[in-house]
């Protein structure tokens, strides 16, 4: 078993589970609390990797982020490392790809809180953001933890974004996903079985704790996540 491919994994993982949670509290904040009619395209375009093929949503990041791209001649002068084909590009791709796995269960949480304790907050005095950290988050902890098993796992099977965007690089862009393709391949079945059964394995409880975490604690959660 590529035990590289699986820290980097991993380590990819954990850095976007992270940077999303920071995203996604205020966004899904903002979208669950606002007035504004656009919200609807916002939503449409947060939701856009679900639908959209892998290969493709790595293409344009591919394109934004090379060295043709304004950001990836920035890049480049600023660090003398390219974008793409680097962990870093990998990162921001996975964050982009795993968005609407961060932000649609919170969306489902904030929306399971009572409004009433929203106008008492707005009553007492607090701001949007002291009612979203000191009422909504507490009241939201079910949510909070689906999105962050959700996100974390989602990273750890990439694969069409990640070979896109990251190629293939031992130690830099080769996660376990690619580790697999690659033994597959290469005719090494027995490597690519260890480590799928390995992805099974994970994929498994994690899903089995999203489940726990909807019924135990938060089954209005659960039933707006079911219908988005």
């Amino acid at each position: 078993m590529d035990w590289q491919a699986v820290a980097l994994s991993l380590r990819l993982a954990l850095a976007t589970t992270v940077i999303l949670l920071l995203i996604a509290i205020p966004l899904a904040g903002w979208l669950s609390y606002t007035r504004a009619r656009w919200t609807v395209l916002v939503e449409a375009v947060v939701a856009l990797p679900l639908v959209l093929p892998p290969t493709v949503l790595g293409y344009y990041v591919l394109v934004s982020l090379g060295g043709n791209s304004a950001v990836g001649r920035w890049w480049e002068d600023l660090t003398g490392r390219t974008l793409a084909f680097s962990f870093t590009g990998l990162l921001i791709a996975s964050v982009l790809y795993s968005l609407p796995f961060a932000v649609q269960p919170l969306l489902a949480a904030f929306a399971g809180v009572d409004r009433r304790l929203l106008e008492a907050s707005s009553v007492l005095g607090c701001s949007a953001l002291a009612t979203l950290l000191r009422v909504v988050l507490p009241l939201s902890k079910a949510g909070l933890a689906t999105a962050a098993v959700l996100t974390f796992a989602h990273t750890v099977g990439e694969f069409g974004v990640v070979l896109m965007v990251g190629g293939n690089i031992p130690g830099e862009t080769r996660t376990i996903s690619i580790s697999v393709y690659d033994s597959v391949q290469s005719f090494d079945y027995a490597t690519a079985g260890r480590t799928s059964l390995l992805l099974l394995a994970f994929s498994l409880v994690v899903l089995t704790l999203t489940y726990a975490l909807q019924r135990g604690h938060g089954p209005q959660v659960g039933a707006a996540w079911a219908r988005r």
